[in-house]
């Protein structure tokens, strides 16, 4: 009897409370719907993300880290951060900062050993003086396959390699730049020549370092179309090659700049927001990473514009030196281990060269789909060239990267850029007229629903993995050798 009493008075509480859970419900969509509408009618009447960049690359340039202009920056966009009325502060940490000076390539012309002059750029953290004379050795793509079957031969000569990989050899997998260098020095190169991917006859810049440190060797860029030309030589004779450098090194102190909206119910939870302000100083950097960083500027500037509450804190962060080495991100996560908070990072959200989002890339977390396609769902509602696409692929070379490996889940998005720009990838026409206004927007607009809805979720989709699951997590997304190249990889195996 008294058991049936129980169900009754169960079943009588549910029927009692069901509308009323129901109406609290729709209430809660409701007023998501009308916060999303809001977000969406406020940028795309004040969003200043495309003015203020372009007043930044005018006024600035590029925003090299160790630089006048990266303090230059720094302190700008701590000034805007303020002006939209947030808590700002630096996270000052110090860096050994490079810088280029004098560089020349020469290769041997085939008559009376003489040499002709190539146009090149030198690739960052190259030695402070170096003056190389060698053979020339085609390494191909520059992967550890190349390396071990080349073995010896590669022993005091130059190594060339592309920093694509060649369509013929159907390799299934890219090394970074600096993997690539990393390779070279094992195995006794005395330079390494990178040949661009691009056509255009463009050079590209980028650090060669694995560590953020100056290499025992230089390593310079070349056209594609002068990449071929000296790969057809090799095949049919001895080709040398002269390389001359000077560059600058030195400790600087560098800062992130970090803007802060805490949490109402969950404030020690934190999302973090960031995107790397620094560039290269071939260009002003507009789209690596202009579109990226001052779009969470902007995204910054909406939510207190709509005086935007969240459970979870975020944090928008302005990342320095990422260029030179992801400096500022692992100076950040270093921190954070040192007092004990990593635990309380629950998100990581990178805009890096991100515009134009039409989805979201959960990194290696396949499992989150249904949460991010839910958002994603309301944010097509409002506009349906918010395409709703999911992937959840895990890479590295980013600000993401240092917090990925303590565990943390990382997120980042797809975009749809005009195709000319990812020509001028570190290269000396990475300029603001590559800028789209519309597709800037797009981010900030799409990207600050994203961010209130993962704020303020009952719970989030993925927690922050042990060590024993990140080491597994890597090894699952093929991240386990580039890491050991790296001397990223901290596990004994």
């Amino acid at each position: 009897m008294n058991t049936m009493k129980k169900q009754y008075t169960l079943i009588l509480v549910t029927l009692l409370f069901f509308p009323f859970a129901c109406k609290t419900s729709q209430q809660q969509a409701k007023k998501e719907e009308n916060i999303f509408q809001k977000i969406n009618q406020e940028v795309l009447a004040n969003s200043k993300a495309y003015s203020t960049l372009g007043e930044a690359s005018k006024t600035i340039g590029h925003r090299l880290t160790g630089s006048e202009n990266g303090k230059k920056a720094e302190q700008y966009a701590y000034d805007l951060l303020k002006s939209y009325g947030f808590e700002v502060r630096f996270h000052e940490f110090d860096v050994e900062a490079w810088a280029r000076e004098t560089v020349s390539l020469q290769v041997s012309s085939g008559k009376n050993d003489e040499f002709a002059p190539l146009s090149t750029a030198t690739l960052a953290h190259s030695p402070v003086k170096s003056s190389v004379t060698a053979e020339i050795i085609d390494l191909g793509n520059g992967l550890a396959e190349d390396f071990k079957e080349k073995g010896d031969a590669v022993k005091g000569k130059i190594a060339l390699v592309y920093i694509g990989v060649w369509e013929e050899s159907n390799a299934k997998y890219n090394l970074h730049r600096s993997e690539k260098t990393a390779l070279a020095i094992q195995y006794g190169a005395v330079g390494v020549i990178a040949i661009n991917q691009p056509a255009g006859r463009i050079l590209l810049t980028g650090t060669a370092s694995v560590t953020g440190k100056l290499n025992p060797i230089p390593a310079v860029s070349i056209t594609k179309e002068d990449g071929l030309v000296l790969r057809e030589r090799l095949k049919t004779e001895k080709v040398k090659a002269q390389i001359n450098m000077t560059n600058k090194s030195e400790v600087i102190r560098a800062r992130n700049v970090i803007g802060t909206i805490k949490g109402t119910t969950l404030p020690n939870e934190k999302i973090i927001i960031g995107g790397h302000l620094d560039s290269w100083d071939l260009s002003t950097g507009a789209i690596d990473n202009g579109i990226g960083s001052f779009a969470i500027l902007d995204i910054a500037r909406t939510f207190k514009a709509l005086n935007l509450k969240t459970k979870r804190t975020l944090e928008f962060v302005m990342f320095m030196g990422e260029e030179q080495g992801l400096l500022g991100s692992r100076a950040m996560v270093d921190e954070y281990k040192e007092k004990g908070t990593i635990e309380q990072v629950k998100y990581m959200v990178n805009l890096d060269a991100t515009g134009n989002p039409v989805g979201i890339n959960s990194a290696g977390a396949p499992q989150t789909e249904a949460f991010f396609k839910a958002i994603g769902q309301k944010i097509s509602a409002v506009d349906s060239t918010y395409k709703n696409t999911f992937a959840s692929r895990a890479g590295l070379h980013s600000d993401h990267q240092p917090f990925m490996l303590e565990g943390v889940p990382t997120l980042g998005f797809m975009g749809r850029l005009d195709a000319v720009i990812y020509r001028c990838y570190h290269a000396d026409c990475d300029a603001f007229s590559l800028v789209n206004e519309k597709h800037i927007r797009n981010s900030v607009r799409f990207i600050s629903m994203i961010m209130y809805d993962l704020a303020n979720a009952d719970a989030l989709p993925v927690k922050r993995m042990d060590s024993e699951t990140t080491k597994k997590f890597l090894i699952e997304n093929d991240l386990k050798t580039p890491l050991k190249i790296a001397g990223d990889w901290k596990w004994a195996d």
